[in-house]
């Protein structure tokens, strides 16, 4: 991105939308966890507001994103997923594999309930 090039709004907005949908929160549940109207969130989601820089961060924290992805995009994979043996292993990192082994082992019914719990319990966590 070029110095000069603007902020792009309407595209932050789509990205918070699209992360916020993701955890399956309404825009008055995020509100409340970041102490913000959820007339002010709809209006950043369509881009129709600049948001200060706390907010951002506050934003990111709770949908768990970097700011980097927030505001340009840019989505980083610091690890490589690989498939074999019919499960998924991370190269490089042992706590995600541990983890990625024990729900290679549920069933679809365990999955789906822990993908609810984890969207549940993820933006409270700061």
């Amino acid at each position: 991105m070029e110095n000069n090039t603007p902020i792009d709004n309407k595209s932050i907005g789509l990205r918070i939308r699209n992360e916020r949908e993701k955890f399956k929160l309404s825009r008055e549940e995020l509100a409340e966890l970041i102490n913000l109207s959820d007339y002010y969130i709809g209006q950043l989601e369509r881009g129709e507001r600049q948001m200060s820089l706390t907010t951002m961060v506050n934003i990111s924290k709770h949908l768990h994103i970097s700011l980097d992805y927030l505001i340009f995009g840019h989505k980083t994979n610091r690890n490589e997923v690989v498939l074999e043996n019919n499960g998924f292993y991370l190269k490089e990192n042992l706590e995600i594999n541990e983890l990625l082994s024990l729900l290679n082992k549920c069933s679809d019914k365990e999955l789906e309930l822990f993908q609810k719990l984890l969207r549940t319990v993820l933006p409270y966590i700061t």
